[in-house]
């Protein structure tokens, strides 16, 4: 002869509490996802996680370079006369963020604000004056003194 223990509530229960727990522990083993940056044109959007980011504290200025020079995961194709959203979290824009081009700094100063908007034929002209089919945009959180993360992008541009 078998006995219940539970009667079926307290067995939904009892199960639901077990998942409930599991899924805490899981939880608890994962980092917390870095800070997103947004790139919109049009309709088309892409957003990132950062290429390198210390939790907001510096980045070591040994791995600042190396950061800068990663390759774009991310891409979004632009017509020259298309209209570039730049967007990234609040935490982001408290501390401050600039772009930068080819791993070169674009701007003299942190922008403050979560969101933005360019020209796309802003970042399609070389230093020479010659054109360019494709370019790479970091965003770069910084209070003007230090670097705390660093997301990329590359945009193509429509043929």
């Amino acid at each position: 002869m078998t006995v219940a223990f539970f009667t079926g509530s307290r067995r939904r229960a009892a199960v639901a509490l077990g998942a409930v727990s599991a899924g805490l522990l899981v939880l608890s083993a994962c980092d917390k996802p870095t800070p997103l940056a947004t790139l919109t044109v049009g309709t088309d959007s892409v957003h990132s996680e950062a290429a390198c980011y210390n939790n907001g504290d510096a980045i070591k200025e040994s791995q600042i370079q190396q950061c800068l020079n990663r390759k774009a995961e991310k891409t979004i194709t632009v017509a020259a006369d298309d209209k570039i959203r730049f967007g990234v979290d609040p935490e982001i824009a408290e501390k401050g963020w600039t772009i930068f081009l080819g791993g070169q700094n674009a701007e003299p100063e942190p922008y403050k604000k979560t969101y933005r908007t360019i020209p796309a034929s802003a970042f399609f002209a070389s230093q020479t004056g010659e054109t360019t089919d494709q370019a790479q945009v970091t965003i770069v959180e910084n209070d003007g003194k230090k670097l705390t993360g660093i997301w990329h992008f590359e945009l193509k541009k429509e043929s």
